[in-house]
């Protein structure tokens, strides 16, 4: 399986993929927001976009769906409630569904509520797993739930979901945020010391190429998926005084999203 990471360069930080096999030449395109580029990448390489997969319905996730399938003819795949929202769906997915790009490469879907309740990420079944987690899972971050999503639910997806992955899982998210959330990590959690050495390594850094974090990583960096750490806990209590001394998993995810929404 190949994966090549496309920086879009526009404001809101946009990342494409193609995922490729590298036998037959096909493609997947997910969240083909810069067709140009989507379609260029691909010439490029010699692949042929066939499918076209949306993690969601946002403009900024959807928006290049039509040109994408203009010049190539793809199908697109999204979740099985996004027909209404998100046009043109050949094939709608739910939980366990599998996508197949050329010969071996199988991507499996994962229904992933909280950032809309139409979210789908996909993971590969590669001996390192990948993860495309769109708007849910950020490199060091969580997603907003500001445009039809729920925080409750975005909470279950990360603890019933996503910390149940393998640790090695490579995180391919819809968005390069990774700099600015390390500094609310450390905001939050000023003694991270992996926070404290990655951030040097990303501060005015080319999103193009960018690290690739994992699983792993997100455990020691991303602060939303640190909710037993007791140095959250009492830099929480500071802004919300009256949290018990260890507050549940629940009340710590929901308070730093609610933090996260004006930092």
């Amino acid at each position: 399986m190949i994966v090549e990471r496309i920086w879009t360069g526009n404001s809101l930080r946009n990342y494409n993929y193609l995922v490729a096999c590298p036998e037959t030449g096909e493609a997947l395109a997910i969240d083909p927001l810069d067709s140009e580029k989507t379609l260029a990448t691909a010439r490029v390489k010699g692949w042929q976009i066939t499918q076209v997969l949306n993690t969601h319905e946002h403009h900024d996730h959807i928006g290049g769906n039509a040109a994408v399938v203009a010049a190539t003819g793809a199908k697109v795949i999204a979740h099985h409630k996004a027909a209404g929202v998100i046009p043109g769906v050949d094939r709608g997915v739910k939980a366990g569904d599998v996508i197949k790009v050329g010969k071996h490469i199988e991507l499996e879907c994962l229904d992933t509520p909280g950032h809309t309740m139409c979210h789908i990420c996909l993971r590969s079944h590669t001996d390192q797993p990948a993860l495309f987690s769109g708007d849910t899972l950020f490199n060091a971050g969580a997603g907003n739930v500001h445009n039809g999503g729920n925080v409750d639910d975005l909470f279950a997806t990360f603890v019933n979901q996503l910390a149940k992955l393998p640790d090695n899982t490579r995180v391919y998210p819809g968005h390069d945020y990774i700099e600015n959330n390390l500094r609310f990590t450390l905001d939050r959690e000023p003694d991270n010391a992996a926070a404290q050495e990655m951030l040097p390594k990303v501060t005015g850094h080319d999103p193009a190429t960018s690290i690739v974090t994992t699983l792993a990583d997100e455990k020691r960096i991303n602060t939303f998926m640190r909710l037993a750490s007791p140095s959250v806990a009492a830099r929480l209590r500071e802004k919300f005084p009256e949290l018990p001394e260890r507050p549940d998993a629940k009340t710590v995810f929901t308070r730093l999203r609610q933090l996260r929404n004006s930092w």
